[in-house]
């Protein structure tokens, strides 16, 4: 990736993917844990290039909306391996997705749940409950997901309505770094499974895996190791494990190559520095947002004096600052035109870029390897 940048020497700024580590990555995850099958979160990163890379080595795909259904299947996908994991959908999205071939949906709402019933007659069903778990780096609230009594309730109802009952689903919350959030997660699952008194042979743990920022995550084996250690205290009979990875299988395989428009001070006398960059909150920075996701940043001038720094984006908006609360120290040489790579950035970033907000066109994408 760096050769890429340095020799192309690309606009910027711009996102670069390195699909031999997306590869890795993927395969690190199944040997971590071999009895899941994996559902690839297309959400992640959206590229084509990444999406059939993973569709060559036997991913299967969790899929939030019908245009995902359509860029999986375009790269070759079977529509089989895709789920539809979005509980949140206009029945003529059910419809759509059940046209073409689509067969698993997540639910956890009655409203959802006979709209799959009457526009994807058969197909398997999951229900996601809201988890009791330790927080994550970037949390989801509790937009997704019911309570344990609800869930066991819609288990019964599809049951009742002719769907093939899956089992289960939970999401921790997207970059958490405590393996028991998984575990809290098995527990409840299998009380669920007990009250609903219905088979349910699949439990879908979710994405979260994280990622090493700035401070290093738990490797994803000892992740693997609670999990396991989970399904075999609660359920007797094991059940089938599906995972939805997203940022532990693309995060690490992209640098975000931006450059400095400007460095001031505020006044005379103030240590501290702003660095504006040409890259922020609406065009791949999403996730700085609280300044959840702390990225490692290089520049041509490391090793040299520094001092502490508010990093900034470009637009005429007065939240697109990226961090100031979040410790920073860049070069004291570091000036307009240089450029400042943003690494492990090949999760959630070109896929929040807006649509030209003040003008500046979404995050730009090159593919290597």
């Amino acid at each position: 990736m760096r050769a890429y940048l340095d020799e192309r020497a690309p606009a910027t700024p711009c996102l670069v993917l390195d699909l031999a580590t997306v590869r890795a990555n993927y395969h690190r995850l199944r040997a971590a844990l071999p009895e899941a099958g994996v559902l690839y979160a297309v959400k992640a990163n959206p590229a084509p290039e990444v999406v059939a890379a993973l569709a060559a080595e036997g991913s299967g795909f969790d899929v939030a909306s019908t245009g995902e259904v359509d860029l999986c299947l375009a790269q070759g996908a079977d529509p089989a391996d895709l789920s539809y994991g979005n509980p949140i959908k206009k029945a003529v999205d059910v419809a759509y997705a059940h046209a073409r071939g689509v067969r698993r949906f997540t639910t956890d709402s009655d409203g959802d749940l006979e709209a799959i019933a009457e526009h994807a007659p058969g197909a398997r069903v999951a229900v996601r409950f809201l988890v009791d778990a330790p927080a994550s780096g970037t949390p989801f609230g509790a937009k997704f997901g019911c309570s344990p009594a609800t869930a066991a309730r819609l288990l019964r109802r599809a049951a009742e309505l002719g769907l093939r009952v899956d089992g289960l689903c939970f999401h921790v919350g997207s970059q958490h770094t405590d393996p028991a959030a998984w575990v809290a997660g098995v527990e409840q699952a299998a009380a669920i499974t007990r009250a609903a008194g219905v088979p349910a042979p699949a439990l879908n743990l979710g994405g979260g895996f994280p990622t090493g920022y700035r401070t290093p995550a738990p490797p994803l084996d000892e992740h693997a190791a609670a999990i396991r250690a989970a399904v075999a205290e609660h359920f007797p009979t094991p059940p089938r494990l599906w995972v939805e990875p997203g940022r532990a299988v693309v995060a690490t395989a992209g640098v975000l190559r931006s450059e400095v428009v400007l460095v001031s001070r505020k006044s005379d006398g103030d240590e501290r520095r702003w660095v504006y960059l040409d890259v922020g909150r609406y065009s791949g920075l999403a996730e700085t947002e609280n300044e959840y996701i702390a990225y490692r940043l290089r520049t041509p001038h490391d090793g040299g004096p520094d001092g502490p720094v508010t990093i900034a984006g470009p637009t005429c908006d007065g939240d697109d600052v990226i961090y100031q609360r979040t410790p920073y120290r860049l070069p004291l040489a570091l000036r307009a035109g240089d450029h400042v790579d943003i690494l492990d950035a090949g999760a959630y970033t070109a896929s929040y870029s807006s649509v030209s907000f003040n003008g500046f066109p979404p995050l730009p994408v090159h593919v290597v390897g």
